[in-house]
């Protein structure tokens, strides 16, 4: 696997989480998905970056990277900076991601999916101030592309008709990589409805580079003290059955979202006033 600098140019992206990612992506997930090449390693300032594919769906080129990029020996906020260095460089303006998630509300159960609509970063070493392009304010008015979270809504109804799909929600996004005591689920229960470790940098990233994000995300635990204590089996299982659905709704989401680039996300990336 060679290191290349230039990036091909795309407008679309899918970061792939731990809810797609026992499946072959995009594989044959969807009819119309043709690989262009994988593989793809490119450069950027903060080291080489993970491994892409590119490919074509809908007449639009797209770029795919798994489990947002993390691996061992690369941290988390880093990974996010080489992912969107890339996407920057591509041309990305739309992106779609996935993860598990573990739940906060009793009333969300493993196998529902939800699409939030807002976020609180509890991250402590990520490296907030590491931006990517780094010459706008980014408003997080409304954090979450409204086109991307319809698309997903719409799929996920559609190919999981027997699924709750919600179509909002709070992602409380923490440090990981270990999972949280009941202390602090109880404490976080406060600020949303799921948890997991993705969310962030990856929301602000997306609009400091000038791209609309969205994502899908599938409950595969109760949070500690919730419900009940959750079993390391059942995860798994979740993970590796419900692996294609989860390809399968973020393909078509992708296809469905508008051709145009006019979207609300773009008023939200203002000029900064600082010199």
């Amino acid at each position: 696997m060679s290191v290349a600098v230039a990036v091909p140019a795309a407008t679309r992206a899918v970061i792939g989480g731990s809810g797609s990612l026992a499946a072959d992506f995009p594989g044959d997930l969807h009819p119309e998905a043709r690989v262009v090449e994988g593989d793809l390693v490119f450069e950027t300032p903060w080291g080489d970056s993970p491994p892409f594919t590119l490919f074509e769906l809908g007449g639009h080129v797209a770029l795919h990277v798994r489990m947002h990029g993390w691996r061992a020996g690369v941290s988390r906020g880093r990974a996010s900076r080489q992912v969107f260095s890339v996407l920057h460089r591509a041309g990305v303006r739309r992106i779609l991601s996935d993860a598990g998630v573990g739940s906060l509300d009793h009333l969300l159960d493993p196998g529902d999916l939800v699409v939030v609509d807002d976020f609180v970063d509890q991250t402590t070493d990520r490296d907030r101030y590491g931006v990517v392009v780094g010459d706008h304010l980014l408003i997080m008015r409304d954090p979450v592309c409204a086109a991307g979270r319809e698309a997903l809504v719409g799929c996920a109804r559609r190919l999981a008709p027997a699924r709750r799909v919600f179509a909002r929600g709070t992602y409380v996004v923490t440090e990981g990589p270990r999972f949280e005591s009941p202390a602090e689920v109880r404490h976080l229960q406060s600020m949303g409805d799921v948890i997991g470790q993705s969310f962030c940098p990856e929301v602000w990233l997306a609009r400091d580079i000038g791209a609309c994000y969205a994502g899908i995300y599938l409950i595969v635990n109760y949070g500690e003290g919730v419900v009940q204590e959750w079993e390391h089996d059942v995860l798994a299982q979740i993970f590796h059955e419900d692996a294609g659905l989860m390809g399968r709704i973020l393909l078509n989401a992708l296809a469905a979202l508008p051709d145009d680039d006019d979207c609300r996300c773009r008023e939200l990336r203002k000029p900064t006033l600082l010199g």
